[in-house]
């Protein structure tokens, strides 16, 4: 990484299969700003289309994931449309992108902060992390995690957080739903070794049409996306992931998707 990659708000990097893009504000606790934004988004259509990697991490750098708005840029009215628009386009990213996106949460993980990682797939919590929304105590509606959290907590708990701006434990957000794992902040990484251990187990072609089809379960009715269900079913079965799966079936042993076949000839 170069020395200007290092002063950039965000950064990326992919290695062994793995984009890691990392917020790198750490003085203001990677607080967010309109730079920071454009440059989240920028690198996660990066990420989306990088054929070097099969996984995506979210990471904050130094004390915290993301401390939320950057309350003096917001204070000083530099928060605008700009913002907005580069930060929902990170989310939609992320979210949308057929790889496995994962944030990574410790110290705090607060309002942009939980909706940037309610934005990924899954979610890697240090029990000593804070977490929790609280825009709607600036005068501020929780963009990114208003069109979300509802599915993830269900409506009931989903309200509570966003309306009345509690925090809420890593063991609590763990119960409801919130995250996913929970682990002492000395065994992040190696926990999110095995996460990606295990992502690394199933099928891309087939992990990206489940995460559409599951986004899409939400927008329609799920019988009226049985044709696409099919067609998603005939490609994963025409694929090299299938001959790989019946290989190993033969075997007796695990599939292996990682790294992927080189290009055919």
């Amino acid at each position: 990484m170069s020395e200007v990659d290092k002063l950039s708000p965000v950064t990326y990097e992919a290695k062994d299969g793995i984009g890691w893009i990392t917020l790198n504000r750490p003085t203001v606790l990677n607080a967010l700003s309109t730079e920071l934004a454009a440059a989240l988004a920028d690198h996660a259509e990066t990420a989306a289309g990088d054929a070097r990697i099969a996984q995506v991490v979210v990471r904050g750098a130094g004390r915290a994931f993301c401390s939320g708005m950057d309350r003096t840029a917001l204070a000083a009215g530099s928060i605008g449309a700009a913002f907005y628009r580069h930060w929902n386009r990170a989310l939609d990213r992320l979210e949308d992108m057929p790889k496995i996106t994962v944030a990574v949460l410790h110290g705090y993980s607060i309002g942009g902060g939980l909706q940037l990682a309610l934005a990924c797939d899954l979610r890697v919590a240090a029990d000593d992390a804070i977490l929790g929304l609280g825009a709607t105590r600036h005068g501020l509606v929780p963009d990114g995690a208003v069109l979300r959290l509802a599915r993830v907590v269900g409506v009931g708990r989903a309200k509570e957080l966003a309306l009345l701006n509690d925090h809420v434990s890593p063991a609590e957000a763990r119960a409801i739903g919130l995250v996913n794992w929970v682990c002492a902040p000395a065994e992040l990484d190696q926990t999110l070794a095995a996460v990606i251990a295990k992502a690394r187990g199933a099928a891309p072609i087939a992990i990206a049409h489940t995460k559409r089809l599951l986004h899409e379960s939400f927008h329609h009715d799920p019988r009226a996306l049985f044709e696409e269900v099919l067609n998603a079913q005939t490609e994963c079965v025409t694929s090299w992931e299938m001959d790989e799966a019946n290989r190993a079936w033969h075997e007796q042993r695990e599939a292996r998707f990682y790294p992927p076949p080189g290009p055919r000839a």
